[in-house]
């Protein structure tokens, strides 16, 4: 990994400083905080046998448009066997807890970026053995919104500059925890929580650099598919399916999403389930996206 400087703090669940703003984060770095931590033995659960993760992902799954995604109860079922398999450490878990108490938004986009991701990749990596290694890394891609303050996170107006680099912050806090706690920050969960807001043109952040891996690309359209789905404070609408897939299309037109990965989107949605070698994505737009989207939207800094 290339070296990044820190322009907020990272701290865990316990308020432990990682590190402070300005610090410079490295392999080394990494490894001399994972040497740190005092992992007590067994500390895991398995993900849907924690409290009401289990229960809460099928009411998920009955919601629109999810209730056509997952209507094939055997492949749901399949879905489900596989995050039965997901064992995550108790602080992971908490800071699930923390958000479902303090932001709903984010605890169920934790759930369903994970479960959409584990699906497609069902369909379009071939080997097995790679999607259960990598998959397993659970509902985990943005853990690092625990260091980023619930003002900005629930912020209804728009997000100032400063305010915004402090959201971005989470991709790379997310990294960190997840190297930290799960003792290896060279595991996919910890790669998917820095990546999965880079992009395929070198466009996204935190590095800024040209996505290479598959499974982290099936991680970033699923992560953007259902942010544009999701009721969310900025916008007082959110994308209707229809429109939300369209402005993923167009994002694969630009080149910064992956084709073939928009395609397998654009297959399990459809109620034939075509193969999604065989899906023909329509390139006309007729969505209307929701009025009053602040989204991207930067102001200048209110003087004191």
């Amino acid at each position: 990994m290339s070296t990044l400087k820190l322009n907020n703090p990272v701290f865990t669940l316990d308020n432990k400083q990682l590190l402070p703003a300005g610090a410079v984060v490295s392999d080394d770095i990494m490894e001399e905080l994972i040497s740190t931590y005092q992992s007590p033995p067994h500390q895991s659960s398995g993900l849907l046998k924690y409290g009401p993760i289990k229960d809460d992902t099928l009411f998920f799954f009955s919601q629109l448009p999810y209730n056509t995604i997952f209507a094939d109860t055997k492949l749901t079922e399949v879905v489900l066997n596989l995050m039965q398999r997901v064992h995550v450490p108790y602080p992971i878990l908490e800071i699930m807890d923390y958000f479902k108490l303090h932001d709903f938004y984010t605890y169920r986009h934790f759930i369903m970026v994970f479960a959409l991701s584990t699906l497609l990749a069902r369909d379009l990596l071939e080997n097995h053995n790679d999607i259960l290694k990598e998959v397993l890394a659970g509902p985990t891609h943005d853990l690092g919104k625990f260091c980023v303050p619930l003002s900005i996170l629930k912020k209804t107006d728009p997000l100032t500059r400063s305010e915004r680099l402090f959201l971005e912050h989470h991709a790379i806090a997310g990294y960190m925890l997840l190297g930290y706690y799960l003792q290896d920050s060279k595991t996919f969960a910890s790669k998917a929580a820095r990546d999965h807001h880079e992009r395929n043109d070198g466009s996204g952040y935190p590095c800024g650099t040209h996505l290479k891996d598959r499974m982290v690309e099936i991680v970033v359209v699923s992560d953007v598919y259902d942010a544009l789905l999701s009721p969310r404070p900025y916008r007082r609408i959110s994308y209707d399916n229809r429109t939300a897939l369209e402005e993923i299309t167009a994002m694969a037109e630009k080149g910064k999403l992956s084709w073939e990965i928009v395609r397998a989107l654009v297959a399990v949605n459809r109620k034939d389930r075509p193969h999604y070698s065989e899906c023909t994505v329509s390139l006309e737009k007729r969505g209307t996206p929701p009025p009053d989207n602040a989204y991207g939207i930067i102001v200048d800094e209110k003087i004191q």
